[in-house]
């Protein structure tokens, strides 16, 4: 049997008044995800381990059925497998936001929805002002982009920007993780010597004097310049954030015998590095965006293509969370359209057609509220079908209807043992 998982970021949310107090997932306009849950099996998944922040690094990692305390090095280091930087033993990765300041709160996570080329320019004015042996900005895509230090301490403590949203910058800044303020850890280099890294006091002052410094560079830079010229939001400052080591991970198929090859389709770095740290292939679709104006058809076309020839496809689509950070119910609704017509529909339609049976999973990975703008830790819903499954009495897909679906509440990795036993126990 081939697996097929569709993940929309972020598509869990609360009860809306304006929409009759209902989810935006109650009310939107979902015919195939319906069919599935009415013809499938459905449940709830919370996918944040106790302590863990309720990011998308965390949450997808979870789904793929990876133990955050064996794995977890945060977002940075996934972000670099994506974008093909190998990180060495010394290396400390963090994700680095090109954000909008104004007024000194945090405008906007995203630095005015960035192109990648406008926020390269950027970036090599970063390194080319702020970079020395120990600091590397590295261009990713649109505003997520990395930041590495050598020999730096992980264990600080960083907001991520698109959970602040109209905050006081200064109170954010990065802070020693207590009870690591002072200590050194050590690592071992290619050539097996033992080095010491900074303390957490150390990394945080370096941080914090990068964020500082990246506003009076930006501030003054062309681009953004002319960006305020234009009444558009400049990206005026860095903001660092979840850093970490090279992760220790086992491919899926180390983890799964069921699975032989697979691949990861999403527009996002850190989908793609934990598809990297997974033993997935990576596809590049063309006009994926990580927005709503991503190309849907395109990777609906890769992930049939793939689904030929491999047994497991996870397919990541970022729209939908990005529109509740804007806080655009709108927008937010229309992305759930989007990945039900433009994406689900026609994968449906093609293995429809197939002799070889193919199991559906669709899920968020967290919800983001768009009255709130923020990921919160809370379970989402999930659907699984394939041809022959007995179907729960669930009729929708949504976040009410599900906590009455067949599968109850799994945590963790329980989504993706369950999904590998479909199949070998018809499950």
């Amino acid at each position: 049997m081939k697996r097929i998982i569709i993940l929309g970021d972020g598509m869990a949310d609360h009860p809306i008044a304006r929409l009759g107090n209902k989810t935006l997932l109650q009310y939107a306009d979902k015919p195939c995800m319906d069919w599935l849950a009415k013809h499938g099996k459905t449940g709830r998944l919370a996918t944040i381990p106790e302590g863990f922040p309720p990011g998308s690094e965390v949450a997808n990692t979870s789904i793929m059925g990876y133990n955050l305390n064996e794995v977890y090095e945060g977002r940075g280091p996934l972000e670099a497998a994506s974008i093909g930087y190998e990180m060495q033993p010394e290396d400390m990765a963090m994700r680095c936001n090109l954000i909008t300041l104004q007024d000194d709160i945090i405008l906007t996570h995203n630095g005015g929805n960035l192109k990648t080329e406008d926020a390269d320019v950027l970036i090599q004015a970063l390194n080319s002002q702020l970079a020395d042996e120990r600091i590397r900005f590295i261009t990713g895509i649109q505003y997520r982009h990395l930041l590495v230090v050598k020999g730096g301490s992980k264990h600080i403590v960083c907001a991520p920007p698109h959970d602040h949203p109209n905050e006081p910058w200064r109170q954010l800044l990065v802070e020693p993780e207590r009870g690591w303020e002072d200590l050194r850890e050590v690592y071992i280099d290619e050539q097996g010597e033992t080095h010491e890294r900074m303390t957490a006091r150390e990394t945080a002052a370096l941080l914090n004097d990068l964020i500082i410094k990246s506003q009076q560079l930006l501030e003054n830079h062309p681009y953004n310049m002319n960006k305020v010229q234009s009444g558009e939001r400049p990206a005026n400052s860095i903001w660092p954030w979840s850093g970490g080591y090279r992760p220790r991970m086992q491919t899926l198929m180390q983890c799964f015998p069921q699975i032989h090859e697979g691949s990861v389709i999403s527009a996002v770095d850190l989908i793609r590095g934990i598809g990297h740290y997974a033993g997935l292939d990576i596809i590049e679709v063309e006009g994926a965006t990580g927005l709503a104006d991503t190309n849907y058809e395109g990777k609906a076309a890769a992930a049939i293509e793939a689904l030929r020839r491999q047994d497991f496809i996870f397919v990541h689509v970022e729209a939908t969370d990005e529109a509740g950070h804007d806080g655009d119910l709108e927008l937010k609704l229309r992305a759930i359209n989007y990945l039900d017509q433009r994406l689900i529909a026609p994968i449906m339609k093609e293995i429809e057609t197939w002799d070889e049976d193919v199991c559906i999973a669709v899920l968020p990975d967290h919800p983001t509220p768009v009255e709130m703008r923020i990921h919160i830790n809370e379970p989402v819903p999930f659907l699984i079908y394939y041809k022959g499954i007995e179907p729960d009495a669930v009729t929708t897909y949504d976040e009410v209807s599900c906590c009455k679906g067949a599968y109850g509440l799994l945590r963790e990795q329980q989504f993706m043992q369950l999904f590998m036993n479909i199949g070998e126990n018809q499950g």
